[in-house]
């Protein structure tokens, strides 16, 4: 599916994960657990939608109300947008929602309201950043094009070295590139070079899934709108939507991969990694703010990254526990495990590690 792409080592001398496994497996046995979501996430899932949701029609049925509430409320829903997206579209598409295969699947349709596609979503993030965390030329989530390096390995250009000013204001853009344009560029992109996610699929039925998606996307959130307001005030309060979401998504990723620590390992000669699957996720992850309870419940526990990249099919609630396990266990294999007690102090190390990325490479050696 993917020939270019680097192996990872099976045998694992520290013997990491299969020691891992079994804590772990055995937490959910003794306590009768199911590792997909509860109660607690379900109405979660509630409030996150009324977020999206309950603003846009008190803007559709109230539509004299003050601008700077038409604004407060737009800024709402790209909180809602971005709450609905890691904490109810994210455990959908892992399968960790429900153990009803139909429920996580709608619940990861959700996406097709966040402006973003399962397919794209799916082989980007499931497999690609998932499989490959960090490798430079692999894990898309680290190709901003030409804007941000976050790599050493990506090329630098000279207004890189203002990157630690702009890149946080360029990371709102996020979802709006979805929308436009980014969903058209990987679909053709991912069905050219043969990558998919689970069953393989027809690639005139996603494309015309695709167009229509897009078209009642922004009939709803366009259209429908313009009908009962001033068009200005529509697109005005669509892009604080999508900027708050899309800042807040972003932060989230970057401040799980892209800091000092957190490594981009190569491939040797032959094309293989150097440790093993689950130990690559230790090296290339941190998590942050793991005692926040807004943090944790909010990101739908994704600033307990490790824990949500080594156990991708069991659900956010469960990381807070999980991570006793894993830390744990990694203190006994004499592994990393990297986290930042704040968010505050996570951002700062972002921020640091744009500006050595920043720095032109001939000057840095």
């Amino acid at each position: 599916m993917n020939s270019n792409a680097p192996t990872f080592p099976r045998h694992d001398a520290l013997k990491f994960f299969k020691i891992l496994n079994a804590r772990v497996n055995e937490y959910f046995k003794e306590n009768n657990i199911k590792k997909t979501g509860n109660w607690k996430l379900y109405i979660k899932t509630a409030i996150m939608f009324s977020l999206l949701f309950i603003p846009y029609f008190i803007l559709l049925f109230i539509p004299t109300m003050p601008f700077w509430l038409h604004l407060i409320l737009s800024f709402v829903m790209g909180v809602g947008m971005a709450g609905v997206g890691m904490n109810v579209m994210h455990d959908g598409n892992h399968g960790s929602y429900s153990t009803k295969p139909w429920v996580n699947k709608i619940m990861g349709g959700s996406i097709y309201i966040l402006a973003g596609n399962v397919y794209n979503w799916q082989v980007q993030h499931n497999v690609l950043h998932h499989t490959y965390t960090n490798i430079h030329g692999h894990d898309e989530d680290l190709d901003a094009g030409r804007i941000i390096r976050f790599t050493k390995d990506a090329k630098w250009y000279s207004f890189h070295k203002f990157q630690q000013y702009y890149a946080l204001l360029a990371y709102g853009l996020l979802t709006i590139n979805w929308c436009l344009t980014t969903d058209f560029k990987q679909m053709g992109g991912y069905l050219k070079r043969k990558l998919y996610y689970g069953t393989k699929p027809n690639p005139k039925n996603l494309w015309t899934g695709l167009v229509i998606s897009k078209i009642v996307y922004f009939t709803f959130w366009l259209v429908v709108p313009m009908l009962m307001l001033s068009w200005w005030k529509v697109l005005i309060g669509f892009f604080i939507m999508h900027y708050t979401a899309g800042l807040i998504l972003s932060m989230v990723f970057q401040l799980a991969h892209v800091v000092e620590e957190t490594e981009n390992p190569k491939p040797n000669e032959l094309n293989e990694m150097s440790n093993t699957w689950a130990i690559h996720q230790l090296y290339t992850t941190t998590n942050f703010a793991p005692k926040s309870w807004l943090l944790n419940y909010y990101t739908g526990g994704l600033n307990h990254q490790i824990e949500h990249h080594l156990y991708p099919n069991i659900s956010h609630i469960h990381y807070g526990k999980i991570a006793e396990f894993v830390k744990q266990t990694a203190r006994e294999c004499e592994l990393p495990y990297f986290e930042y007690k704040t968010m505050f102090s996570a951002v700062v190390a972002h921020i640091k590690h744009l500006k050595d990325l920043g720095v032109n490479p001939e000057i840095a050696k």
